[in-house]
C-alpha cells in the first residue's frame, strides 16, 4: 500500500466525537488513511455536520425505511461499496449489525467500545463499572465479530477509577482516551501492522511505542 491511503467509511448515529478524532488524525498528510464517506442512520446526527465541515461526503440511510435488519444491512453494504469504501469504522453507530454484513467486511470493520473488553459488553458501561467497584476502566478498539462487542483487540486505553467518580466524570476521562486509541488503532491497521491471528491481534514491528495499551500521561 506504499503511496496510497486506506479509504475508510465511518458509520455514526450521534454527536461524532470519535469521528472528529479520526478527522483530526487524517489532517496530518502522513496519516495513512483517507475518510471518503460518513454515513448515519439518523438524519440529524451532529456527526454529519462535523464531516461536512471537513469536506467529507455524507449520506443518511435510515433503518426505519427498511423492513428489517437484513434489508437495511444489505443497503448499507451496497452504499459503502458504491462510494469506494475499503474499510469501515464504527463510531457511535447505534445499530447491531447482522452476521451477513459482518462477514462481508471480515477484518475490515472495527469498533470502539467504552470499557476494557471483555468486561462490560453492551450499554451503560461506566455505571456498571462503578457499581462493581472496579479500580481500572477504559476503552477498547477491536475488530468486529457477529456477537456484540466481541472480536480481536487492537488497542486498549486504561484510566483509574477515582474516589467520588460518577458515570459522567468517569466517562469523560474514558472518552479522552478513546480519542487517542481510535486513531492509533486505525493507523496500525492501515500500515499493515495489526494482523489478526486466530482471535488475537499481533502487532508487527514491536510494541515499544505503547501500541497495545495507552495510559493517561504517556
Amino acid at each position: 500500500m506504499a503511496g496510497t491511503k486506506l479509504k475508510v467509511g465511518v458509520l455514526v448515529s450521534g454527536r461524532g466525537s470519535n469521528l472528529q478524532a479520526l478527522i483530526d488524525a487524517c489532517a496530518d498528510p502522513a496519516f495513512p488513511v483517507e475518510i471518503v464517506h460518513v454515513l448515519s442512520n439518523v438524519a440529524g446526527a451532529y456527526a454529519l455536520e462535523r464531516a461536512e465541515k471537513a469536506g467529507i461526503a455524507t449520506s443518511v440511510l435510515s433503518h426505519r425505511d427498511f423492513d428489517g435488519r437484513d434489508s437495511f444491512d444489505a443497503a448499507l453494504d451496497a452504499r459503502l461499496r458504491d462510494v469506494g469504501v475499503e474499510f469501515v469504522c464504527l463510531a457511535g453507530f447505534m445499530r447491531l449489525l447482522t452476521e451477513g454484513f459482518v462477514g462481508k467486511w471480515q477484518d475490515r470493520l472495527i469498533n470502539i467500545h467504552p470499557s476494557l473488553l471483555p468486561s462490560f459488553k453492551g450499554l451503560h458501561t461506566h455505571e456498571r463499572a462503578l457499581e462493581l467497584g472496579v479500580k481500572v476502566h477504559g476503552c477498547t478498539v477491536h475488530f468486529v465479530r457477529p456477537a456484540t462487542d466481541e472480536g480481536p483487540i487492537i488497542v486498549q486505553a486504561a484510566v483509574p477509577v477515582l474516589p467520588g467518580d460518577t458515570p459522567d466524570t468517569l466517562g469523560a476521562r474514558v472518552l479522552e482516551q478513546e480519542h487517542r486509541a481510535y486513531p492509533l488503532a486505525l493507523r496500525l491497521v492501515a500500515e499493515g501492522r495489526a494482523k489478526v491471528v486466530g482471535n488475537v491481534v499481533e502487532i508487527v514491528g514491536g510494541q515499544a511505542d505503547n501500541t497495545r495499551l495507552l495510559n493517561p500521561g504517556k
